[in-house]
């Protein structure tokens, strides 16, 4: 048996990369959405994918600028649910997932804000 259990340390460190694969997977069918109030609608997965972008009715009327302005507010908005979404969810992984190394930090602990 190895003193410092590395086998055992690498076949943690393996599932916890196949159970982030498959978290990264799953937040692609997540859904969230930024606004920037009825005039855009921005829709991204929870990896900060954006799927769809909506102009409502009261964006029809706007100048270029304005409506540019309204877009980056609302995918901003969205980008930052997903982030979020993401970072909880990578945390609750690492908390669940990694090791408890004596002499070092919980590296579940990295995730924690």
């Amino acid at each position: 048996i190895n003193m410092f259990g590395i086998n055992g340390l690498k076949e943690k460190l393996e599932q916890a990369q196949v159970k982030a694969e498959e978290t990264k997977k799953r937040l692609d069918s997540v859904h969230v959405e930024g606004t920037s109030g009825d005039v855009v609608r921005v829709i991204a997965t929870g990896n900060s994918r954006i799927i769809q972008v909506m102009v409502g009715e009261p964006g029809k009327g706007l100048t270029s600028d304005e409506l540019a302005r309204h877009m980056l507010v609302a995918t901003n908005n969205a980008l930052e649910n997903a982030r979020s979404i993401f970072e909880a969810e990578m945390g609750a992984l690492a908390r669940e997932t990694m090791p408890n190394i004596p002499g070092m930090p919980n590296m579940g602990g990295l995730f924690n804000k």
